[in-house]
């Protein structure tokens, strides 16, 4: 008998419960990163600026049950925003799967093991600056938080979610 495919293969984003939608979240810490949007050309620009909520040396949030209260503009993820979202990274999970890709190895769920992702090089963990030391954004603009990090291996391809089972 063959074992039953993970839940993120066979249940779509808008059905997972909250403990499975919350566990997608590879605890990367990208998204927590400031972005800024070019008001003439839409352009998104990512910095290297973490949320003051954004604990550097784990990439998590240092308050997650409270965040949009202490910090309004923190958006509340669901799989209805997601097609709205073009500053997610491309490393993101919830990305990944609305794309109909499957969850890279170093994906905590599939290796078991949360460090994976700092060894795959997708954590911000020692990479951010403080919000609060950082002055002007501007200064810190950067490319590496929307990008595939080498060391994290092939990007998973579309449609590597198999369509019976794609969310």
């Amino acid at each position: 008998m063959a074992p039953e495919p993970p839940f993120w293969k066979t249940v779509p984003l808008e059905r997972m419960t909250r403990a499975q939608w919350e566990s997608l979240c590879d605890g990367c810490g990208r998204c927590c990163l400031h972005k800024l949007r070019d008001a003439d050309t839409e352009e998104l620009h990512h910095t290297d600026v973490a949320c003051r909520l954004l604990d550097r040396a784990t990439a998590r949030c240092t308050d997650y049950a409270n965040r949009r209260a202490r910090v309004p503009d923190c958006i509340r993820l669901t799989p209805k925003r997601l097609a709205g979202m073009d500053w997610l990274p491309p490393t993101c999970a919830y990305r990944l799967l609305a794309e109909g890709r499957d969850l890279p190895d170093w994906h905590p769920l599939r290796s078991g093991d949360p460090e994976s992702v700092v060894r795959a090089g997708v954590s911000v963990r020692g990479r951010a600056v403080a919000e609060r030391e950082a002055g002007a954004l501007e200064d810190h603009i950067t490319t590496w938080p929307g990008d595939w990090p080498r060391r994290a291996g092939p990007r998973p391809l579309p449609g590597s979610l198999t369509e019976e089972t794609a969310p």
